[in-house]
């Protein structure tokens, strides 16, 4: 939840402090947020969480959305689209609304079963298929330099994956589920990225839309499943308070994401929630009284040095390809 397309508001002017204020407010939410998804009380289960904490996001997002739609800046609707450029729109929102139900149920179930911290490191995985997509589909070729920080990313992530034994036989299931959500998030932000250059959308507007298609995806899925889930979380005040606050913390963060990249460069925000893990470890500890293992560090640390250098490596490339 940490990697975001910047907002297609016009550019403002630069004020770095609030920027960065603002990043180190996401780098303590993300921090928390694995945390916040393994304190629910116990029987609420991964797909009722889901569905229930996506069910407040849309509760939360809704008197923003209204707001937006009675001030200025109307984004979507204070122009009018060309029909084939809504069909377009409306496809793309179905499509990525999907993919962010499914990484909510993902990311809470392999926050669950692989541990808040191993999770946590998992989801840092992010640029490598985001990397991955700008190779296949935008041809655009790395640097030696990103492709051996790339390599180890992934040794980092493998090291992981087996629990700091090395051996294959030993990759955790619950391990690749949790990838599954930086895969989802990389493809669906491809998607949307396209969007908010193309069209008006503004951040409020793509983070309501994303989490009511997001919800009607989960309810289906959670009443052709195991509609029991529903009926017992409706039942439970705790339950709700949970998902509430987990709904509710999501939102926040998505927002006050979409703001600090309106101060500061997305570059700059990166790194700054980069090690957003640690926080994990430390309220994993505190909070959830878990044990850090030693590989989980180590591999922590290889794969936040990795990022840091393709930040880095991606900031000189850019300045490269700038026209002098």
């Amino acid at each position: 939840m940490s990697q975001r397309t910047a907002p297609p508001h016009p550019a403002r002017p630069h004020d770095p402090a609030r920027g960065v204020a603002l990043a180190m407010v996401c780098l303590v939410i993300l921090g928390m947020m694995p945390v916040i998804a393994n304190s629910r009380p116990d029987g609420f289960h991964a797909l009722g969480f889901a569905v229930f904490l996506s069910v407040w996001q849309v509760v939360v997002t809704l008197p923003l959305f209204v707001r937006e739609l009675r001030g200025p800046d109307r984004g979507l609707f204070a122009t009018g689209l060309e029909a084939r450029e809504r069909r377009r729109l409306i496809g793309v929102g179905l499509l990525t609304g999907a993919m962010f139900g499914a990484s909510t149920y993902l990311y809470v179930l392999g926050v669950e079963r692989a541990g808040a911290v191993s999770a946590a490191i998992a989801i840092q995985a992010y640029p490598l298929f985001a990397m991955l997509w700008e190779a296949l589909f935008l041809k655009r070729a790395k640097t030696p330099l990103e492709l051996a920080l790339t390599a180890g990313l992934m040794v980092g992530l493998y090291y992981l994956g087996t629990g700091g034994t090395w051996h294959i036989a030993g990759v955790s299931p619950w391990f690749l589920v949790a990838l599954g959500v930086p895969f989802l998030w990389s493809v669906a932000h491809v998607l949307i990225k396209e969007e908010l250059g193309r069209t008006p959308i503004t951040p409020v507007q793509v983070t309501f839309f994303r989490v009511m298609v997001s919800t009607v995806v989960l309810l289906f899925v959670a009443l052709a499943l195991d509609p029991g889930v529903l009926a017992e979380g409706l039942g439970r005040w705790d339950f709700q308070a949970w998902a509430l606050l987990m709904g509710a913390v999501y939102t926040v963060e998505l927002i006050v994401w979409f703001h600090a990249v309106r101060s500061i460069d997305v570059s700059l925000a990166s790194s700054i929630t980069t090690p957003w893990p640690a926080v994990t470890m430390v309220l994993a500890v505190v909070v959830l009284g878990e044990s850090v293992a030693v590989h989980e560090v180590v591999a922590f640390l290889v794969v936040a040095a990795s990022l840091y250098g393709l930040i880095g490596a991606g900031l000189r490339a850019a300045r490269r390809r700038a026209p002098c």
